[in-house]
């Protein structure tokens, strides 16, 4: 069979795969602190027919070798993390990181994942919580009668109360966690990565301290995609996918040729 075959048909699923991270990455692009995935490839196995240097009939080393390529795999699908757009909400428990890292967040198992997504509530007990209810770590609590609430670039809260409209009172403050590789962490859906082997240990800090980027009171962070270049992307994932395609036909009709002499 036609190695031809084979290596188109590993062209078209590369292509997919492109095509399929595309689509997530603008269906997610009002996502609140999403970061886009790019995918990256690498070359099969080579036949190698003849190694370069190697003697050939008239005594001379051939300069140039002769191997055949089996085609091409995805290699990996990386989280981009630029900074996206940040977002005036005017909202007292939106927060935006301005810079590198992320909220640490603990799970109903025990364990902990991190967001950028800084959309925090209250829940009824007083505390920062996720969309999901999940609670921020270390966690924030508010007293019952807090009229307003600020939060610092350090990550220091503070909040005024009706108790002592007068004083400004701190409860608490947010730390930040980085990792030698984000793009090792999994993506675990609900804007959440969860700690691999790849990613490191967390590494947790005072915002604005030893590499950690700064927090923006009342901003969110939007999603890092820019639909332009996605859709570029698009276009060239779908004419590759195409050319892959037609070298199959190519093949096919060669297959075809060939037959037909036998006949």
């Amino acid at each position: 069979m036609m190695r031809s075959l084979f290596s188109s048909a590993t062209g078209m699923q590369a292509h997919q795969t492109v095509v399929d991270t595309v689509a997530n990455n603008l269906a997610n692009v009002d996502t609140t602190g999403f970061k886009r995935g790019q995918v990256e490839f690498q070359d099969l196995l080579y036949q190698t027919l003849r190694v370069a240097g190697t003697q050939g009939a008239t005594g001379f080393d051939v300069p140039v070798g002769l191997q055949i390529g089996s085609g091409v795999r995805t290699s990996g699908i990386t989280k981009v993390y630029s900074e996206g757009v940040l977002e005036n909400t005017s909202n007292d428990l939106d927060m935006a990181i301005e810079g590198q890292g992320f909220f640490q967040i603990l799970m109903p198992n025990g364990n902990f994942q991190y967001t950028r997504d800084g959309s925090f509530r209250l829940n009824s007990a007083g505390q920062l919580v996720t969309g999901d209810g999940f609670l921020l770590q270390p966690p924030i609590a508010f007293p019952n009668d807090t009229l307003s609430i600020t939060i610092g670039t350090d990550g220091t809260v503070s909040v005024v109360t009706a108790g002592a409209p007068n004083t400004s009172t701190t409860v608490g403050n947010i730390s930040l966690t980085r990792f030698m590789n984000p793009s090792g962490l999994q993506a675990e859906g609900r804007n959440l990565f969860g700690e691999t082997f790849a990613s490191g240990p967390p590494l947790q800090g005072t915002p604005g301290q030893t590499g950690l980027g700064t927090l923006q009171q009342g901003f969110l962070e939007r999603s890092n995609v820019q639909v332009v270049t996605e859709l570029v992307r698009l276009i060239t994932a779908q004419r590759a996918f195409e050319a892959s395609q037609r070298a199959v036909l190519t093949s096919d009709q060669m297959l075809q040729s060939a037959n037909g002499m036998v006949r």
